[in-house]
């Protein structure tokens, strides 16, 4: 199947837009436990000495130096400092994010009009986030199977010869994909502690295959619960037209705790503002965590 045409994204008149257009160039900012990033304040290190803040831990120690006259005398101290006076540096750095898309690639939907919308995004994104270290990756599930059809990239070449020949068509084991979709993302934030990560589902939420022997449904919704414990911002797009639309897509977003969009009449631009819409709001949740 060819790929969806790549596009720059057009400029909108509206409040999202204009957050869109602040946000320009940057890349996302988190919490490190590492010894690199900025070094914006600090917490009680409970005893350790790893990346001690001098100045707060001195800060610390400093009303109590009179109660500890007799142990600056013994030790021929100035200044005396305890343990318990210790502070830790928090640092905060640039982080890249990681969109990932998980696509129902089976018969149940319009699956030609969804797949040129989702390569036509993964590209203008890809080419939107050059400057940072954004990567995007693309799953897709099909038959009895999930498959890692990109595996997170920065890179457009690579991209292009990926989702060159996407497979489509048969059952809908949306379970699979979710699976791989929480062991991807494991994995890197595993190898990249400080990725931020965000899942982006287009289904109509109707899983028909599953893993294990739980029925299709509870599977999907079991797995979906797994992402929301680790915390991973999802968001589910409902791909199922509205005459027939069961509530599945938005039952599977209740489980992830994530938002369910309905797009009718997808197309790539609206999939690339929704997707920076959620990225804004993940890296604003973000910031809330370390303040």
């Amino acid at each position: 199947m060819p790929n969806g045409e790549e596009f720059n994204p057009r400029k909108l008149d509206t409040p999202l837009d204009k957050m869109m257009r602040s946000y320009a160039g940057r890349r996302s900012v988190t919490r490190t436990e590492r010894k690199r990033g900025r070094y914006i304040q600090s917490r009680p290190a409970n005893g350790k000495t790893y990346d001690l803040a001098f100045d707060a831990t001195l800060r610390a120690a400093a009303p109590f130096q009179r109660d500890r006259g007799e142990i600056r005398a013994r030790n021929k101290v100035a200044f005396a400092i305890r343990p318990n006076d210790y502070m830790k540096k928090i640092r905060v750095r640039k982080a890249a994010n990681l969109i990932l898309f998980l696509v129902d690639a089976s018969w149940s939907m319009a699956v030609a009009e969804r797949m040129a919308a989702t390569k036509g995004a993964i590209l203008s994104l890809l080419t939107d986030a050059y400057q940072r270290r954004d990567r995007v990756g693309l799953i897709v599930f099909q038959k009895n199977k999930a498959t890692l059809v990109l595996p997170p990239t920065n890179s457009v070449l690579l991209a292009q010869e990926a989702l060159s020949d996407v497979p489509v068509g048969g059952k809908t084991p949306l379970s699979a994909g979710l699976l791989m979709s929480y062991e991807v993302l494991r994995k890197e934030k595993l190898l990249h502690p400080e990725i931020m990560p965000l899942l982006i589902i287009l289904t109509d939420g109707a899983g028909n295959v599953s893993i294990g022997h739980q029925s299709p449904q509870e599977e999907a919704f079991n797995f979906a619960a797994l992402i929301a414990q680790d915390k991973i911002h999802s968001v589910v797009i409902n791909m199922e037209h509205a005459a027939f639309d069961q509530g599945l897509a938005q039952a599977l977003a209740d489980h992830l705790k994530s938002p369910c969009y309905t797009i009718t009449d997808l197309k790539a631009e609206n999939l690339f503002v929704t997707v920076q819409q959620e990225i804004r709001q993940a890296n604003s949740s973000a910031a809330i965590d370390f303040k």
